[in-house]
């Protein structure tokens, strides 16, 4: 019984290996393989698809925001990040969520509008999204089961929790929400992560 068990998970490795081509070996990628991180599509802000999976390489800063929130002058600290560090390599996807007190009632149009007109956002948002329960959505899914330090695994406690994906497509750390986007610790893992070419 052990040997036809034994047989089948060879056969089931076999069937999911790929040959790694030159520059696939040279950049560390796998190839052809999107990372479990950047394997979902999510709406834009303006309703359209977003295959993460485009920033693979890229290094990826995800958070919840909220509009109306006590936490919310974090987008001045987002957007300054996104524009020293974009060239570099650094996305920043803001995903609102109005599950904590209802801190972002808003629709779309008004949340671009409050977002550009107060701080001057130019990263991407995306479609408001819950990211607790059973509606959550899939990436918030997968980012919560991972024990990513400092906060580890579990649900989202509040607005503006960040994490963090290296440009291998592993998350590499998970924020509270009151560490801002300028703190040291968290300037220290995008820069480690933005300097793995």
């Amino acid at each position: 019984m052990w040997k036809l068990a034994a047989h089948l998970a060879i056969l089931g490795i076999l069937a999911f290996s790929q040959p790694v081509s030159a520059e696939d070996q040279a950049t560390g990628k796998p190839a052809g393989k999107t990372s479990a991180a950047l394997k979902f599509k999510v709406q834009s802000l303006e309703g359209k698809e977003v295959d993460l999976a485009q920033y693979q390489g890229k290094v990826v800063l995800v958070v919840n925001v909220a509009s109306k929130c006590g936490l919310t002058p974090q987008y001045e600290a987002l957007e300054s990040l996104y524009e020293k560090y974009n060239g570099q390599g650094l996305v920043i996807l803001g995903f609102p969520c109005n599950q904590f007190r209802g801190q972002e009632p808003g629709g779309a149009e008004e949340i671009r509008k409050f977002c550009t007109t107060n701080y001057k956002v130019t990263f991407p948002l995306m479609a408001k999204v819950e990211v607790n329960g059973p509606a959550a959505c899939d990436l918030y899914k997968y980012l919560k089961a991972l024990d990513a330090k400092p906060k580890g695994v579990g649900d989202i406690s509040w607005n503006f929790e960040k994490f963090v994906i290296g440009r291998d497509g592993k998350v590499v750390a998970r924020f509270q929400p009151r560490t801002t986007p300028d703190a040291a610790e968290v300037i220290s893992v995008i820069e480690k992560e933005l300097a793995k070419k």
